[in-house]
């Protein structure tokens, strides 16, 4: 059976880490960024990495411009090296970039395909 993110995040264990799209300027003011900074102690300036009991995945710029397919990958696999770090961690990957980004799905998920297997993935990802 393989596991996915649960749709909606109320509240997460001490070795789960949310995953939210977010912007590299770290303003966390809608959406799952929103979210995050308001339940789960992500930092507004942090627009990637760990923050808090969470992972900020940038896919706006700072000027919330599109980030390119080129950024998102080097994005991708920098979340993944993080995972790899941290195997004792579980990183809940939320439908990053496909809120306020705009980005689709399809083009988002293709980003995790192959992910490290403590980086859970929304259903369909």
């Amino acid at each position: 059976m393989t596991m996915n993110t649960p749709d909606n995040i109320t509240t997460l264990e001490p070795n789960q880490y949310f995953v939210f799209g977010s912007n590299l300027a770290g303003h966390h003011a809608g959406g799952a960024a929103r979210y995050a900074k308001e339940h789960f102690g992500a930092e507004d300036g942090v627009g990637e990495g760990l923050t808090g009991q969470c992972y900020a995945f940038p896919t706006l710029g700072k000027k919330l411009e599109q980030r390119n397919n080129e950024q998102l990958v080097m994005s991708a696999r920098k979340l993944w090296k993080v995972a790899r770090q941290n195997p004792d961690k579980v990183f809940l990957l939320t439908k990053v970039g496909c809120g306020i980004a705009s980005y689709s799905e399809e083009s988002m998920a293709m980003l995790f395909r192959g992910a490290p297997e403590n980086i859970i993935k929304p259903k369909n990802w």
